[in-house]
């Protein structure tokens, strides 16, 4: 298997790690395999790739987009290490305002899947990072919304002391769940987003 993949704590997210093969030379492999990922999802189609370099506790998050934007992401971190959170906003959903929080490091290489209806955000624990990522749906800055951060409701540990944060104005002013944007969990659950043999 080029591909393993684990489900998280909330189940919609999972955690793709390929198989690196290595000698002298170097090293190679698959970072990103459509089949494997539509096997334990269903249909996605990326529509835009996009990166990013950060310094060490630049925090960019916690955002979605809001519909007919809303965005699934496939992340990953091509060099240095990152905490990289999905917060659950589909009102209604079992795990509504729980959050996963997976260490992405690009020695492991591996793959955050975060789908539709969640928040997203990430940390950088390394000196700087560089981050990338997939979207099934494009950039729409008018539907573009979030969450702050610190919310106490959500409680994340972002992995480094509060004072070394960086977070730029704008997500700073980032409401709290219980002000901001919501998912319906009817509309957002797995099987009605990612269709499986093209039917609904």
């Amino acid at each position: 298997m080029y591909m393993k993949y684990t489900a998280a704590a909330i189940p919609d997210i999972l955690v793709f790690e390929p198989r690196v093969f290595g000698d002298e030379r170097g090293y190679f492999f698959e970072s990103f395999r459509k089949d494997i990922l539509q096997e334990h999802v269903g249909k996605v189609d990326f529509v835009q790739d996009n990166q990013s370099k950060s310094g060490y506790g630049v925090l960019r998050g916690l955002h979605f987009q809001k519909p007919p934007f809303t965005q699934s992401k496939l992340v990953r971190v091509i060099a240095g290490a990152v905490l990289d959170v999905a917060v659950d906003i589909r009102e209604g959903s079992p795990w509504y305002g729980r959050h996963v929080a997976v260490k992405l490091d690009s020695e492991r290489n591996n793959m955050l899947w975060i789908p539709q209806g969640f928040s997203h955000g990430f940390i950088v624990l390394s000196e700087e990072a560089i981050f990338s990522y997939k979207c099934d749906n494009y950039y729409a800055p008018e539907y573009d919304a979030g969450i702050k951060w610190n919310d106490p409701d959500i409680g994340i540990d972002w992995g480094i002391p509060e004072e070394d944060i960086q977070v730029s104005d704008k997500d700073a002013s980032l409401p709290f769940l219980k002000e901001a944007y919501h998912f319906s969990y009817d509309d957002f659950r797995q099987e009605k987003v990612y269709p499986r043999n093209g039917g609904k």
